[in-house]
């Protein structure tokens, strides 16, 4: 699958997810760079326009392997990437492995 084709398939999940993605010009030391974040209460992926299409990719995987995917619909690459991605961060932040998902907001 071409890195354009796992962005859209990995932006339709995030839109099926609530979490809103944002394409915004970076500059000084975030140029380039992007992730996942919560603002106003709402889940955002927010991305560096000039990012090439594999880093964004890679930015959406690593953001939505965060959560529970198991409803949405994703093509067997996609379902693939974020499974390795799940796998290779291990557990997050709050100690445990499980994906967020409405009950662990």
């Amino acid at each position: 699958m071409k890195p354009e084709q796992l962005t859209l398939a990995l932006e339709q999940a995030a839109t099926q997810l609530g979490i809103q993605v944002r394409y915004d010009t970076m500059t000084g030391d975030v140029a380039g760079g992007g992730g996942l974040c919560k603002l106003k209460g709402q889940w955002c992926v927010i991305i560096d326009r000039k990012t090439p299409p594999a880093d964004r990719a890679a930015t959406l995987t690593e953001a939505l392997a965060r959560f529970d995917t198991d409803g949405v619909f994703l093509p067997p690459k996609v379902r693939e990437a974020l499974t390795a991605a799940r796998a290779a961060t291990g557990p997050d932040a709050q100690g445990t492995s499980a994906p967020v998902t409405q009950d662990n907001l």
